[in-house]
């Protein structure tokens, strides 16, 4: 949704900056100054749409040095009468922190979620049954993580790398540890296309996970439904890793280093788009100096995952058929 409205709570005195605010952004739609609090403060109150609500927000973000009690709320509004034209729905860098956080949150119900969704994968690639393969993606939270990295590395935030980049590992290294047990005590190989596709990797695959990672940012960044995009990403991640587990339970150490590859690949494809997205969507740091630190960690990153990602062409170009 595009309507937001910007609750403040601020020192009286700050009432003529919050006002020159007001005026000089096109997003804001109205202002209204709420009651007076305790201690000589007050709420303000800003109805707000797309456009320039970001540089609103770091307009204000000034009064929060005013004060100890200084806040401000984004709130979501459904709709406003009269109406007023909207322009978008993009969400601003604070709402998306709070999103990727969420996401990168290594927590009992992720580990849960991961483990279910790679049983239901599981089964799902050893009957060939597309359904329950994709079933197993709508539980999968494999989406969260992995653009909580592309995010922090776009911030240059290392805690936010650092929580998301353990958080995809867990998860990744928990279904491949599954699926490898199940493998080891699973009788023979199953005869299964879907589950023999996972062991070969070509263009096909990395357009996949690629316009996984483009369509899971452009979502995100839209405030739109992530349900559907977080399914795009786990069909990119999950088989494959489950695939690789299962090969190494029965000992197909060929098939297993197939999928590894996709694994991998798919893993590379979607961390690099999310980052060039969220650099071409101009997430960046709100000071000067943020941005200037956090350059390094976005060249970096590019740099790397681009570098990866040109090696395992290589290697995939090159890899013996069969």
């Amino acid at each position: 949704m595009s309507l937001k409205m910007l609750q403040i709570t601020a020192p009286i005195s700050a009432e003529a900056n919050i006002k020159a605010i007001s005026t000089s952004h096109e997003c804001v739609i109205s202002y209204h100054k709420g009651v007076a609090l305790d201690e000589d403060h007050a709420l303000f109150f800003l109805l707000t749409r797309s456009g320039d609500r970001q540089k609103a927000i770091d307009a204000l973000q000034q009064l929060l040095s005013l004060s100890s009690k200084a806040r401000i709320s984004i709130l979501p509004v459904e709709t406003t009468l009269p109406h007023v034209e909207q322009e978008g729905t993009a969400d601003t860098r604070e709402e998306l922190f709070q999103k990727m956080g969420q996401g990168a949150r290594l927590d009992m119900n992720f580990m849960i979620l991961t483990f279910l969704s790679t049983i239901v994968a599981l089964i799902g690639l050893m009957q060939n049954n597309v359904a329950v393969v994709i079933g197993a993606m709508v539980i999968a939270p494999l989406l969260g993580p992995n653009l909580a990295f592309a995010f922090g590395t776009s911030l240059g935030n290392k805690e936010m790398m650092t929580q998301s980049f353990v958080t995809a590992f867990s998860g990744i290294s928990l279904a491949v540890a599954v699926s490898a047990l199940i493998g080891f005590v699973w009788p023979e190989l199953p005869d299964s296309w879907e589950l023999m596709s996972r062991t070969e990797v070509g263009l096909g695959g990395i357009a996949l996970a690629a316009a996984s990672g483009v369509a899971g940012v452009l979502s995100l960044t839209s405030g739109l439904s992530m349900t559907l995009v977080g399914v795009m990403v786990a069909v990119a991640l999950l088989p494959p890793a489950a695939t690789f587990g299962f090969m190494l339970g029965q000992g197909e150490l060929k098939l297993a280093y197939g999928a590894l590859l996709l694994l991998v690949v798919n893993v590379v494809c979607v961390n690099l788009s999310g980052l060039l997205v969220f650099l071409a969507k101009g997430i960046q740091p709100r000071l000067w100096f943020e941005r200037r630190m956090a350059t390094p960690y976005v060249l970096g990153g590019i740099a790397l995952w681009t570098v990866l990602l040109a090696i395992l062409m290589f290697v995939i170009a090159f890899r013996p058929a069969g």
